[in-house]
């Protein structure tokens, strides 16, 4: 028999994950002539002081948990399987100490957010143990968002979260001290004081129509209001001319909205101003319209700057995985829990905005921080866009 031909097909196959053991040797060498003279290599550093962990593997606990959203106990329980018992309290642990070499990494990622000339702002809730009390009580995740790639804009996709205990306005006003240029908000009050104390010092203001437009939505699924279905087809309507010039510049951008966007503006506040006059004072309707009234001018500021958004959707997106972590993991075990989830919250989510690989990418980081081939003053060659150029090889020619 010879061979004449052949048939093949390809069938996805899985291997599962192993865990092995690194060993580390260091042989100690003696002279014979002077036996008190005894050399051997220093020890390598570990990311934990006398742990077992590798950068690695503590990066595979901090995906699992903040990207996979897969909470530390359900960890142990995977890890027992495979033969390995890890207490909850040590992955816990783990996640403290990883979360302790890449705090500094966070501190760059958040200041490249906070000097971009236009933010996205918002908060989400995040339970936290109470110890003594025998419940849980209410702490937030901050988020500020970067993304300028509608108006081709400069810079890179980022999003950036810090951890507070409460919702005070302080918080924000302390994270953003200093900044200058564009801030686009939902309608929380601490936001608008923070404009008012600063005045002419402070940043400018943007509100978001995707909030003015829920309201609307919720009445008209409630209750089948004519108004509220107006209302959405005029905001609509809005939303039709920012998908056509999405992805061009701000002067564009700016112009389009001048001519078409204006005009359907300023018919919805005339609108809008004589709905309120007929409909109950009490009404949800009459809330929902106040709402976007007392709002006018934050909601209009886009017509002025092509830079900016008709909504925060893009800090909504980035809220959805802290929404999924939180339905899995249901609370955070104490205030050092939720500044850890907002430190590789950072990372995660900042790595996946610019399509780089989070756990190759941590592994990566974490070790060039342990072992200190990465010094303080270079981690901006760590933050994802710099290492993702850095690892891409030219595809050989085929000429």
């Amino acid at each position: 028999m010879h061979l004449i031909g052949e048939d093949r097909a390809e069938m996805l196959d899985y291997v599962p994950a192993q865990l092995r053991v690194r060993v580390i040797r260091r042989p100690r060498y003696g002279c014979r002539a002077c036996e008190e003279a005894v050399v051997q290599a220093a020890a390598p550093e570990r990311p934990i002081d006398g742990g077992m962990a590798t950068e690695a593997l503590l990066a595979h606990v901090l995906v699992n948990k903040y990207s996979d959203h897969l909470p530390l106990y359900r960890q142990a329980q995977i890890f027992a399987r495979q033969g390995v018992t890890l207490d909850r309290s040590t992955l816990c642990h783990w996640v403290g100490r990883a979360c302790w070499w890449l705090a500094p990494l966070h501190e760059l990622v958040l200041s490249t957010v906070l000097t971009s000339p236009k933010v996205f702002a918002d908060d989400t809730t995040l339970p936290v143990l109470d110890p003594g009390r025998g419940r849980t009580k209410t702490g937030r995740l901050w988020c500020y968002a970067v993304d300028n790639r509608p108006w081709c804009g400069p810079g890179h996709p980022t999003a950036a979260y810090i951890y507070s205990e409460d919702r005070k306005g302080e918080h924000p006003q302390a994270h953003l001290r200093g900044f200058r240029g564009l801030l686009q908000v939902d309608g929380y009050a601490g936001f608008g004081r923070l404009v008012a104390e600063k005045a002419n010092d402070g940043p400018q203001i943007a509100f978001c129509w995707a909030h003015v437009r829920r309201k609307f939505y919720d009445i008209h699924v409630a209750n089948k209001s004519t108004l509220a279905e107006e209302a959405l087809q005029r905001i609509a309507a809005l939303y039709e001319i920012e998908a056509d010039i999405r992805g061009v510049s701000a002067e564009l951008r700016r112009a389009t909205r001048q001519q078409r966007s204006r005009p359907l503006l300023e018919a919805m506040h005339t609108w809008l101003t004589q709905q309120l006059e007929r409909i109950s004072g009490r009404s949800t309707l009459a809330k929902a319209v106040r709402y976007a009234l007392n709002h006018w001018n934050g909601l209009i500021t886009y017509l002025d700057d092509g830079r900016l958004e008709l909504d925060t959707n893009t800090v909504e997106r980035a809220m959805r995985p802290i929404a999924l972590g939180r339905k899995n993991s249901m609370f955070a075990g104490a205030d050092s829990g939720g500044r850890h989830w907002a430190i590789v919250a950072t990372l995660i989510q900042t790595a996946k905005l610019n399509h780089v690989e989070p756990l190759a990418w941590l592994t990566d980081v974490l070790e060039r921080i342990v072992t200190g081939r990465t010094k303080q003053n270079e981690l901006a060659t760590l933050l994802p866009w710099n290492w993702k150029a850095d690892k891409v090889v030219e595809a050989p020619s085929t000429a």
